[in-house]
Order: structure tokens, then sequence, then C-alpha cells
């Protein structure tokens, strides 16, 4: 059992049946009453957030969430294929599951396959991802602007914003978080 004071960015927690990540949390301490802790969560299986307050005497408890190294195979139906790279073993995981995560999962890619116990939550991205760029207009001669950008589409069919030199067939990076131009790769 976890008191609501030890709790922490990024820990998961079974709250009600549901397993949260702690997103964020603050400590309250007014003039007059009980302290009380304000949270931000995430919901692991639908991806909602939620926004929280519990007395300090509450106790929850920890969800033991297992991180599976697994690679991109392939999507069929709306139905996406995972291997595990250590055991070979195969998961599947529903366009629900993956949700806009789709435009990340380039085929032979690496990322991190998220369960508790036996049921399969999602994936998690790796912090910044290559791609290829496959269809973007061409720079206009004299848009020199600072800091101008085009729109450019990938692989995958993700839709990022890159500087104007960035040409077809550029490899850039992206940050996942955000889904934004990082670099040149």
């Amino acid at each position: 059992m976890v008191d609501v004071n030890d709790i922490k960015n990024g820990m998961t927690l079974l709250i009600e049946g549901n397993i949260y990540q702690v997103v964020s949390f603050l400590h309250v301490k007014p003039g007059k009453g009980a302290a009380f802790m304000k949270t931000k969560l995430k919901n692991m299986r639908t991806g909602a957030n939620l926004e929280r307050t519990f007395n300090t005497n509450v106790k929850f408890e920890e969800a033991r969430i297992d991180r599976i190294t697994v690679q991109y195979l392939y999507e069929a139906g709306g139905v996406y294929y995972f291997m595990d790279v250590k055991n070979y073993n195969q998961f599947e995981l529903s366009e629900e599951q993956i949700g806009d995560n789709k435009y990340y999962l380039v085929e032979g890619g690496t990322v991190e396959l998220t369960q508790y116990q036996t049921e399969l939550l999602g994936i998690t991205l790796p912090e910044k991802m290559q791609f290829t760029i496959v269809r973007c207009d061409p720079a206009v001669k004299g848009n020199t602007a600072t800091n101008a950008t085009k729109p450019a589409y990938t692989e995958t069919g993700l839709m990022v914003r890159v500087p104007m030199f960035v040409e077809e067939g550029a490899k850039i990076i992206v940050t996942t978080v955000d889904g934004k131009y990082y670099s040149m790769a």
C-alpha cells in the first residue's frame, strides 16, 4: 500500500478498480482545515485524464506495470501486431489501444509494450524517433523569414511542420511528446 503523501510522478496506482498513472500532484495545506493532495491522473486503459483531490490519510495499492521491448510488425484490419524481441512472443493491440500513436509506428521499429498482470494496456514510444519525409512542398525562393516552416508528411502519415530547407526523402527526428520537428537525422 502507498500512502497518498508518498506518491510521485509516473507512479501507477489502482484506484476504484482502474489503473492510473500520476501525471502531477500538489500537496495543499490551507490555513484552516485539513491538508489534502491535488492530483492529475491518466487512466492507463482509456488514456483519459482526471483531476482528483484526496485526503492525506488515504492509501492506494500500487499497480505493478511491466514494460516489454517489442518490435512493431504490421497492422491488419485495425489490429496492430508486435513481437517480443527476447522470446519472439507476439502481441496484438486494437486501434483503440494504440490511438494516435499509430502515426509513430514504423515497421521494424521498437517500442515498449505496457502490461498489467496479463492485460495489455498500450505502448510507450521513445522520446525521439526518426522518420523519412515522403511528401512536402518545395521551398519558396525568398521565403526565408525566421522560423519559417511548411507541412511535411512522413511514411506513417504523420504531419510535421518542418523548416523550409527540408525536402522529400530527408530523414528527420521528431519528438513523440508533442509531434514536433527536432532536427535532421
